[in-house]
């Protein structure tokens, strides 16, 4: 995942979705200028010899996404707290790779966001939701099966870093997900448009999953260069389900973009 330049597009999320006036879902145009990228998911085993600065891809001991398994049980640790607000607002694009939204936010204040709490090492931590994108497929499998994709709630601490990702598998189901019912309509892979949108409810993707009630969760690192550690990773047991038509209309929009696995060395899942 291209953290840094969705996080990077909340900067001018704020300044496109304060306008006042503007009814849900009403949308402003704008263009997004991608980060050029000199690597590709196809190729990612050899993300660590591409640059010196991506040799933790090669060289890392929490190294993300890793497989995980049901006999290793579920986590009764660091548990996490939600203070999500009903609405928020933001800017919702193709990350190149899927549909993407970085949150509005005051510059450089990221603790008017989302927020949500865990404990670290005997410590509570507060973390802010600064953006959310798909995958396609999923990063992470389960007992070696792989959803058709997997939804990341990317949240920074209070100086902008990335520290959290909540991971939602997402799969078809019998019936409409109510969180992708009122996402707006994706754009393509290819295209650089960025509209400033009102009204999302993040808290209702929270409920198709129970709430994170039941997760494994290890320490891990951005999947993608320079693969940077220090994460707190989440994957809810529970699998998102959306309706044939909401996947069908996802993967439309999607291009490849699952590392590959990463063998388990110090993660300490669901320590």
């Amino acid at each position: 995942m291209s953290l840094l330049s969705i996080i990077s597009f909340g900067l001018l999320a704020f300044q496109a979705s304060a306008c006042p006036g503007l009814a849900k879902r009403q949308s402003v145009n704008q263009t997004i200028v991608r980060e050029e990228r000199d690597w590709a998911y196809e190729a990612s085993y050899d993300w660590g010899r591409l640059r010196p600065e991506y040799e933790l891809c090669q060289t890392g001991t929490q190294q993300s996404p890793i497989p995980l398994r049901l006999d290793q049980g579920l986590s009764r640790n660091h548990i996490p707290h939600f203070d999500y607000p009903t609405d928020v607002t933001g800017d919702f694009y193709n990350w190149g790779f899927g549909p993407a939204m970085a949150l509005s936010h005051p510059d450089d204040d990221w603790t008017t966001l989302p927020s949500m709490t865990f404990d670290e090492d005997g410590v509570n931590e507060t973390v802010y939701l600064a953006s959310w994108h798909i995958h396609a497929p999923a990063d992470h499998t389960v007992a070696a099966d792989r959803s058709k994709a997997e939804m990341h709630f990317v949240h920074v601490d209070a100086d902008g870093h990335e520290r959290v990702v909540l991971a939602f598998r997402v799969d078809p189901g019998n019936a409409p997900s109510t969180f992708f019912s009122n996402v707006p309509e994706y754009t393509t892979f290819n295209d650089t448009t960025q509209r400033s949108i009102d009204g999302i409810n993040v808290n209702q993707a929270l409920n198709e999953v129970q709430m994170f009630n039941d997760f494994w969760t290890y320490r891990g690192s951005l999947t993608s260069p320079p693969c940077r550690e220090g994460m707190r990773w989440y994957l809810a047991r529970q699998i998102l389900f959306v309706s044939d038509t909401q996947m069908q209309d996802m993967l439309r929009v999607c291009t490849y973009s699952a590392r590959a696995e990463q063998e388990v060395w110090g993660h300490q899942i669901n320590q």
